[in-house]
């Protein structure tokens, strides 16, 4: 039986409308495989192993899909999934350009701060070329045209299979933005390649996309479990080790000392990159390690992220131990959480938190209460005059804030002070700009990236100098002080690196910054140890006499052995011997319930102060009249 002619159109018309979507389809897997440009997933890959740049394509085709339900319109919908999924790849590049990993979910916890304070300093990474401007204005014009003038692919009326589509593919696309456990049937190691320690090694081959998800549904499932058990395994070999700490002599008639902390953004010794060797760069924090305690610092980050080292300098918990946690600020939920700020307080010292930015940034005006900290000393609070150079605060108006802040009486104090100057991107004319030009680079640095490398060597020495400045300071005083001076990270010049290397031959990874402690007033004889960033407040503490907190005398015992296991993300793992392991096994258990404030009922009662210094969740009400004294104030 012949069909009739309107049938038969009929059919055409669906048959061609489906080999379109289809046909679109097909472009979008392949297109997204040109844009994330790694061989795992590009094009070729579709005949020899296809789940890689399917799985890639997926959430984007998902998206698209959707989008066509809505709009019924096929080069409208896809055109403007491709579009989002670009504006992502680009992010990828500028983080892969400035700090040397890709984009990780936590990453998007950070569009929040865009309007919190941090598009005065995330916006200074954006291009600075128009061209990319013009090829998303051009992108947004082809779909407003495509809106427009592109005929629709099927009626607006569907008998209801639009809406039920519809449905179907938000909640399919819903289920994989909150990573529910199914997906791990495709995104998962077994499937696609996923090398757990290194966001880098799993892009480079499963595609930034499927990388994202694979580690979004590892985070959803990753819940940090703690062994008690492990207190006492680790105490049966540490035991006395921890005890001899904690019962350390504390001369009576001695007061406290007041505490002055200084995080140097970006800081380290350029000595250990090939071609600065001799150099000398950091007069100052060579004569000063003379006079005490300093080393290389192994951190938990590179080229930015500078709340991961100072969550760990602040508390003592090594974020190794929290796989999940990769912008701690921004993770916090809890209204108390254990530090060594906590610590001095209960030793009656008032607690000064000091940084020349806006204070909502990195959300550290919440997270600095949940600390512990008085008061913290922002942006608003610094003088109106407060010097500049390039983009940010010098160092010299943090030392000046420094010093405003110490008083002559009173309670003993802790300063904590966040410095600025030598944050990146390193492409700021400074004040002096002929400073900038004589300072001297490798002759295998790139003429396009020596700019940028005399940029930061010229802020670098500033926090140099300033660190001077402030030692002598401090050493005038009348009351005794503590300094401790570290940086966060390398700054991100990643193509200088890789132009230089580094003297001991390791990547960029896996660098050790630098820190200094001494007390200005009694210069002592130096000692070289290797830290780590969480490592710094047990070693302070001991320095100021206070030894009633077993955790952080733990982290004094187990410093040598587990401190280079400290990296940033993406940095290839350090091999462990069997003590190591164990150690590293128990330590991970102790530090999650140090975080969950319960350490101290699985501690032996020789190790506990007669007063505990440690707050725990139930201590939220005993708490609130410090917190509700936080300020934002000179």
């Amino acid at each position: 039986m012949a069909l009739a002619p309107s049938t038969w159109l009929s059919r055409r018309t669906v048959a061609t409308r489906t080999a379109l979507a289809f046909a679109m389809m097909i472009a979008f897997v392949l297109g997204t495989g040109l844009l994330d440009g790694h061989d795992g997933v590009s094009p070729s890959q579709l005949l020899t192993q296809p789940v890689f740049p399917l799985a890639n394509a997926m959430p984007g085709l998902l998206l698209a899909l959707l989008l066509l339900a809505l709009t019924r319109r096929t080069l409208l919908s896809f055109g403007l999934a491709y579009l989002l999924q670009g504006l992502m790849y680009g992010i990828n590049a500028l983080k892969v350009a400035n700090l040397g990993t890709p984009l990780l979910p936590a990453d998007f916890r950070m569009a929040g701060q865009l309007r919190k304070g941090g598009l005065h300093v995330l916006g200074s990474y954006l291009p600075h070329s128009p061209w990319p401007y013009l090829v998303i204005l051009g992108g947004v014009a082809v779909v407003v045209a495509m809106w427009r003038y592109e005929p629709p692919l099927f009626a607006r009326r569907t008998g209801g299979r639009r809406i039920v589509a519809g449905a179907l593919l938000g909640a399919t696309l819903g289920t994989l933005l909150i990573g529910v456990p199914g997906w791990g049937n495709l995104y998962n190691g077994h499937k696609l390649w996923l090398e757990p320690w290194s966001a880098a090694a799993t892009t480079n081959h499963s595609g930034l996309v499927s990388s994202l998800v694979m580690f979004h549904l590892q985070d959803r499932r990753t819940k940090e479990k703690a062994d008690p058990a492990a207190v006492s395994k680790l105490l049966q070999t540490t035991g006395d080790a921890v005890r001899a700490r904690m019962q350390a002599p504390v001369d009576q008639g001695t007061a406290l000392p007041d505490i002055v902390v200084v995080q140097s953004e970006s800081f380290f010794d350029p000595s250990i990159v090939r071609g600065y060797e001799n150099a000398r760069l950091t007069p100052n924090l060579d004569r000063l390690a003379g006079e005490g305690m300093s080393g290389p610092l192994h951190v938990p980050t590179f080229g930015g992220g500078t709340i991961r080292t100072e969550f760990e300098v602040l508390t003592g918990l090594s974020l190794r131990y929290f796989s999940a946690m990769q912008f701690p600020y921004l993770q916090l939920n809890d209204k108390v959480v254990p530090s060594m700020v906590r610590v001095l307080r209960s030793h009656g010292y008032e607690t000064v938190a000091i940084h020349g930015n806006d204070p909502t940034f990195w959300n550290r005006n919440t997270a600095f209460k949940a600390l512990g900290f008085d008061r913290f000393v922002s942006q608003s609070g610094f003088p109106a005059n407060a010097a500049m150079d390039g983009k940010y605060m010098a160092d010299s108006a943090m030392t000046d804030e420094i010093m405003a802040q110490l008083k002559d009486s009173g309670p003993p104090q802790f300063l904590f002070a966040i410095s600025l100057e030598a944050h990146g991107p390193y492409d700021v004319t400074p004040s002096d700009p002929s400073a900038r030009d004589a300072t001297p680079v490798p002759s295998a640095i790139d003429a396009k990236d020596k700019r940028q490398v005399q940029n930061y060597l010229y802020h670098m020495q500033h926090a140099d100098q300033q660190l001077g400045r402030l030692a002598a300071l401090l050493s005038r005083r009348n009351r005794p002080t503590l300094l401790l001076f570290y940086g966060d990270h390398l700054p991100g010049l990643n193509d200088a690196y890789r132009e230089t290397g580094f003297v001991n031959g390791q990547d960029m990874l896996s660098q050790a910054g630098t820190w200094l402690l001494i007390d200005p007033r009694n210069p002592g004889r130096p000692q070289r140890i290797d830290m780590a960033s969480w490592m710094l407040p047990g070693l302070l503490l001991e320095r100021a006499g206070i030894h009633d907190d077993a955790y952080f005398a733990i982290t004094q015992v187990l410093a040598p052995s587990l401190a280079s296991l400290t990296r940033a993300p993406g940095a290839p793992p350090v091999p462990l011997d069997a003590q190591q392991q164990q150690f590293d096994n128990d330590m991970a258990s102790i530090a999650v319930l140090r975080m969950k404030g319960k350490l101290d009922h699985w501690l032996p009662a020789n190790l506990l102060p007669a007063n505990t210094a440690v707050a725990t969740q139930d201590d939220t009400e005993e708490e609130a009249p410090a917190s509700a004294a936080m300020g934002i104030h000179r």
